[in-house]
């Protein structure tokens, strides 16, 4: 599911909460920085190497917007070059980072690599699809097309009234002056009150009867709180003892 998260100009960053981030999704991990009329960005697979480059840019630059992103994926590569923000049509002045899953228009086609993000920011988005997004029409389009999604953009480019906007805000939560998309920066235990853990904390599907200790839509477990694919409580496969074949004569 991704976690992406906004820090207005002069918010300070909980690199604690990225680092739960970035351990329940582990598929990469992007940040971007406003700093003195340029975006200063930092992409990696390693979350450590990351968040560090970006706890010492911010630290730097602490007076305008960033962002930080851990990515989950579920389409594309799993590759540095999938890792959010991504330049909007290739532009350095403005990036764009998002969380959930975008409209089949820009899902990858057979041997594209690429995320359905990366697609939208490099292919279909530069062109304005919806109109300026200062105007109501165009923000009401694009968040439209967005549908449960969450976006944040960052510009310095002088053509945009400004150098932040957050699509999805209302979905997710503001903590201390930090806006999470959603609720994985918190620790495991704490992701959802005791009530709510029927609730995947991921696809946010609702499984009543709890048959099984991985969630029915996504694969997340409710035990150690990371995707099937990383899973810590299913066992290893383990290669069979060879069959004694018959002796030589």
């Amino acid at each position: 599911m991704c976690l992406l998260t906004y820090y207005p100009a002069g918010a300070a960053i909980d690199t604690s909460a990225l680092r739960y981030g970035a351990d329940a999704n582990p598929d990469g991990h992007g940040f971007a920085v406003v700093a003195d009329g340029r975006i200063v960005t930092g992409h990696g697979m390693n979350a450590h190497t990351v968040i560090d480059a970006f706890a010492r840019t911010r630290a730097d630059h602490p007076d305008g917007p960033a962002l930080f992103h851990s990515r989950y994926a579920t389409r594309g590569a799993i590759d540095v070059a999938n890792c959010h923000p991504f330049r909007l049509g290739g532009d350095r002045r403005t990036v764009l980072a998002h969380n959930g899953t975008l409209p089949k228009r820009v899902h990858p086609r057979a041997y594209d690599r690429r995320s359905d993000t990366r697609i939208a920011a490099e292919d279909y988005l530069p062109g304005q699809p919806f109109g300026p997004i200062d105007t109501v029409a165009g923000a009401r389009g694009l968040a439209g097309w967005l549908g449960s999604s969450k976006l944040v953009i960052l510009t310095v480019d002088p053509a945009y009234a400004h150098t932040a906007y957050v699509f999805g805000e209302r979905a997710g939560l503001w903590v201390g002056g930090i806006w999470y998309s959603n609720r994985s920066y918190l620790p495991p235990d704490l992701r959802w009150p005791a009530r709510r853990r029927t609730v995947c904390g991921y696809c946010l599907d609702r499984d009543l009867e709890r048959t099984s200790r991985h969630c029915r839509t996504c694969g997340w477990c409710f035990h150690c709180h990371h995707v099937l694919s990383h899973c810590t409580c299913v066992p290893t496969p383990t290669r069979p003892a060879p069959t004694a074949g018959p002796a030589s004569s």
